[in-house]
Protein backbone atom coordinates (compact mmCIF):
# COMPACT_ATOMS: atom_id res chain seq x y z
CA UNK A 1 0.00 0.00 0.00
CA UNK A 2 0.54 3.54 -0.35
CA UNK A 3 -0.36 7.36 0.11
CA UNK A 4 -1.35 8.59 -3.13
CA UNK A 5 -2.56 11.92 -2.35
CA UNK A 6 -4.02 14.64 0.06
CA UNK A 7 -7.85 15.92 -0.26
CA UNK A 8 -7.53 19.36 1.03
CA UNK A 9 -11.24 21.02 1.69
CA UNK A 10 -11.16 24.59 0.33
CA UNK A 11 -13.83 27.02 0.97
CA UNK A 12 -12.69 29.03 -1.98
CA UNK A 13 -11.68 27.79 -5.28
CA UNK A 14 -10.24 30.41 -6.74
CA UNK A 15 -8.31 31.79 -4.09
CA UNK A 16 -7.28 28.46 -2.62
CA UNK A 17 -6.15 27.72 -6.33
CA UNK A 18 -3.85 30.94 -6.50
CA UNK A 19 -2.03 30.17 -3.20
CA UNK A 20 -1.32 26.96 -4.20
CA UNK A 21 0.38 27.60 -8.03
CA UNK A 22 2.00 30.46 -5.87
CA UNK A 23 3.32 27.82 -3.88
CA UNK A 24 4.88 26.15 -6.74
CA UNK A 25 1.91 23.50 -7.18
CA UNK A 26 0.82 22.21 -11.20
CA UNK A 27 -2.85 22.08 -12.15
CA UNK A 28 -2.95 18.69 -13.55
CA UNK A 29 -6.56 18.04 -13.99
CA UNK A 30 -10.16 18.97 -12.64
CA UNK A 31 -13.19 17.08 -11.90
CA UNK A 32 -16.26 19.47 -12.08
CA UNK A 33 -18.57 17.11 -10.37
CA UNK A 34 -18.48 14.20 -8.05
CA UNK A 35 -19.61 13.01 -5.14
CA UNK A 36 -17.04 15.01 -2.85
CA UNK A 37 -17.60 18.33 -5.01
CA UNK A 38 -15.52 20.01 -7.44
CA UNK A 39 -11.92 18.69 -7.54
CA UNK A 40 -8.88 20.14 -8.97
CA UNK A 41 -5.61 18.18 -8.90
CA UNK A 42 -2.16 19.30 -8.17
CA UNK A 43 1.30 17.78 -8.19
CA UNK A 44 4.36 19.85 -7.25
CA UNK A 45 7.18 19.87 -10.33
CA UNK A 46 9.60 16.91 -8.63
CA UNK A 47 6.20 14.88 -8.08
CA UNK A 48 5.58 12.15 -10.64
CA UNK A 49 1.93 12.11 -9.78
CA UNK A 50 -0.86 13.93 -8.13
CA UNK A 51 -0.39 14.98 -4.40
CA UNK A 52 -2.93 17.02 -3.86
CA UNK A 53 -6.02 17.08 -4.28
CA UNK A 54 -8.17 21.00 -3.81
CA UNK A 55 -11.86 19.71 -2.85
CA UNK A 56 -15.19 22.46 -3.05
CA UNK A 57 -18.46 21.77 -2.00
CA UNK A 58 -20.52 25.10 -1.39
CA UNK A 59 -22.94 22.74 0.10
CA UNK A 60 -21.03 20.94 2.44
CA UNK A 61 -21.97 21.50 6.05
CA UNK A 62 -18.20 20.43 7.40
CA UNK A 63 -16.70 23.54 8.13
CA UNK A 64 -13.77 23.98 6.01
CA UNK A 65 -10.05 24.28 8.37
CA UNK A 66 -11.78 22.75 10.86
CA UNK A 67 -11.23 19.03 9.57
CA UNK A 68 -8.33 18.12 12.04
CA UNK A 69 -5.80 18.59 9.56
CA UNK A 70 -2.32 19.57 11.58
CA UNK A 71 -0.24 20.37 8.29
CA UNK A 72 1.56 18.69 5.35
CA UNK A 73 5.04 18.83 4.68
CA UNK A 74 6.85 19.98 1.53
CA UNK A 75 10.56 19.01 0.71
CA UNK A 76 12.08 21.47 -0.94
CA UNK A 77 15.66 21.66 -2.16
CA UNK A 78 17.19 25.04 -0.78
CA UNK A 79 15.15 26.81 2.45
CA UNK A 80 16.97 29.83 1.08
CA UNK A 81 15.78 30.17 -2.10
CA UNK A 82 12.43 28.97 -1.43
CA UNK A 83 11.65 31.32 1.13
CA UNK A 84 12.69 34.18 -1.48
CA UNK A 85 10.51 33.53 -3.95
CA UNK A 86 7.53 32.63 -1.76
CA UNK A 87 7.90 35.69 -0.43
CA UNK A 88 8.37 37.31 -3.97
CA UNK A 89 5.06 35.64 -4.86
CA UNK A 90 3.32 37.58 -1.69
CA UNK A 91 3.02 34.82 0.23
CA UNK A 92 3.95 34.86 4.21
CA UNK A 93 6.45 32.40 5.05
CA UNK A 94 8.14 32.34 8.47
CA UNK A 95 11.67 32.31 8.97
CA UNK A 96 13.55 28.76 8.78
CA UNK A 97 14.39 27.47 11.80
CA UNK A 98 16.44 24.05 12.77
CA UNK A 99 15.25 21.29 14.48
CA UNK A 100 18.75 19.87 15.27
CA UNK A 101 20.45 23.64 15.54
CA UNK A 102 22.18 22.53 12.01
CA UNK A 103 22.69 24.64 9.20
CA UNK A 104 21.74 21.89 6.60
CA UNK A 105 18.27 20.83 8.11
CA UNK A 106 15.81 23.50 8.21
CA UNK A 107 11.90 24.21 8.84
CA UNK A 108 9.61 26.98 7.73
CA UNK A 109 5.68 27.28 7.24
CA UNK A 110 3.24 28.81 5.07
CA UNK A 111 -0.15 28.94 5.71
CA UNK A 112 -3.15 29.09 2.44
CA UNK A 113 -6.24 31.24 3.46
CA UNK A 114 -9.00 28.31 4.83
CA UNK A 115 -5.54 28.02 8.00
CA UNK A 116 -4.10 24.83 6.52
CA UNK A 117 -0.38 25.15 7.41
CA UNK A 118 2.21 23.49 5.26
CA UNK A 119 5.93 22.60 6.48
CA UNK A 120 8.65 23.37 4.33
CA UNK A 121 11.89 20.89 4.97
CA UNK A 122 15.18 21.30 3.76
CA UNK A 123 16.65 17.50 4.70
CA UNK A 124 20.16 17.58 5.47
CA UNK A 125 22.63 16.29 3.16
CA UNK A 126 22.45 12.48 2.37
CA UNK A 127 18.57 12.36 4.04
CA UNK A 128 16.46 10.11 2.77
CA UNK A 129 13.54 11.74 0.67
CA UNK A 130 10.95 10.50 3.29
CA UNK A 131 10.76 10.04 7.30
CA UNK A 132 11.83 6.36 7.66
CA UNK A 133 12.86 4.23 10.88
CA UNK A 134 16.06 5.57 10.57
CA UNK A 135 15.00 8.85 11.51
CA UNK A 136 14.08 7.26 15.20
CA UNK A 137 16.77 4.40 15.34
CA UNK A 138 18.24 6.82 18.67
CA UNK A 139 15.59 6.84 20.30
CA UNK A 140 15.51 3.29 20.95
Amino acid sequence: MRTLHLGLRVADPERALAFYTAVGYEVVGHVPESPSGQLTMLKLPDDEFVTLELVYDPTATVAVGAGGLSHFVIQVPSMTTTVAALRGRGLEVADPTSPDDSADFLTSWVTDADGNRIELVQWPPRHAVGLSGADWARQV
